[in-house]
């Protein structure tokens, strides 16, 4: 769009910190492909600690090569290490929820993380619960029950982890962007990556044996580190321009994708369902940003 002069209007915060989602969305697809490439050769909390060193390795060096490294604050501690033990918790319950229940009913019961975010706002973000936020969510949750169709299927240990790590996800993007707002995006990618890695090796060496990657799986463990960093830089930039309630619900066009993925790549199942529901997220959002917009 452009304005009466030839000039292109600003983007609103609210269509930024969407487009910023979208590539929080690519990425972190990108990461639960690799993470399927090498789920056979290293248990999630390996995942988690290779993940993790990687991101350091990024984070320190760009800090280091552009003169960063003063911006690192350590104000916020106590908060980063809940935010972090709550993502690192849902992470792994997910991990762990994937290998022991229905796909449909786990990522049914992860996309409850947006509803959770929406509740949990006005506890601790003091964002208020509009009806159009209320809506979208609730109709792009809609729009995952159209596609999972999960409860066909018994409850599970698996399950029960499922909904542990929606709430922990929801979590971890209701601190996130407590963090945004007094952090630059610098230091909490930092302390992410710092708390993880030790959290990661902690949990991996509990059982005295920590399987080193190979050469095979190694891209793949370095892609699933820059993949995960670049979707949690993606994540805080969104929350620092848009409130939680808002950004977390257009994470649902997620389902949708991985599922075109799954049958291009992986002759997974694709059917009416998915586009159905696919449509649901969509217009949700769209609606919903487009309210937001015009509010902001």
């Amino acid at each position: 769009m452009t304005s009466t002069t030839g000039r292109p209007l600003p983007m609103s915060d609210t269509a930024t910190a969407a487009l910023w989602m979208i590539g929080a969305i690519a990425s972190f697809t990108t990461m639960a492909v690799a993470g399927r490439a090498v789920s056979l050769d290293h248990d999630t909390f390996e995942l988690m600690f290779y993940r993790s060193l990687v991101g350091i390795v990024v984070v320190v060096g760009f800090a280091t090569l552009t003169e960063r490294l003063g911006l690192i604050g350590r104000r916020r501690l106590g908060l980063h290490l809940v935010r972090n033990v709550s993502h690192f918790t849902g992470q792994n319950l997910w991990f762990f929820a994937i290998t022991a229940a229905p796909l449909a009913q786990v990522f049914a019961l992860e996309f409850t993380a947006p509803l959770w975010a929406l509740v949990l706002a006005p506890l601790f973000l003091n964002e208020a619960i509009t009806r159009s936020r209320a809506l979208a969510a609730l109709v792009g949750f809609v729009g995952i029950l159209v596609v999972t169709q999960p409860f066909s299927e018994p409850l599970t240990p698996g399950v029960i982890a499922a909904a542990g790590a929606a709430i922990g996800f929801a979590g971890s993007a209701i601190f996130t962007r407590r963090l945004t707002r007094t952090e630059n995006v610098l230091t909490i990618l930092f302390w992410l990556t710092v708390m993880q890695a030790v959290f990661g090796l902690v949990t991996a060496a509990w059982d005295g044996d920590i399987a080193l990657p190979t050469a095979a799986a190694l891209p793949w463990l370095v892609l699933i580190g820059l993949a995960g960093l670049l979707a949690h830089l993606c994540l805080t930039s969104a929350l620092r321009l848009a409130p939680a309630a808002v950004v977390m619900p257009v994470d649902f066009v997620r389902l949708p994708l991985i599922a075109v993925i799954g049958w291009l790549f992986y002759a997974e199942g694709f059917d009416a369902a998915v586009l159905l529901g696919g449509g649901l997220i969509v217009a949700a959002n769209w609606v919903n940003l487009r309210i937001e917009a015009r509010r902001r």
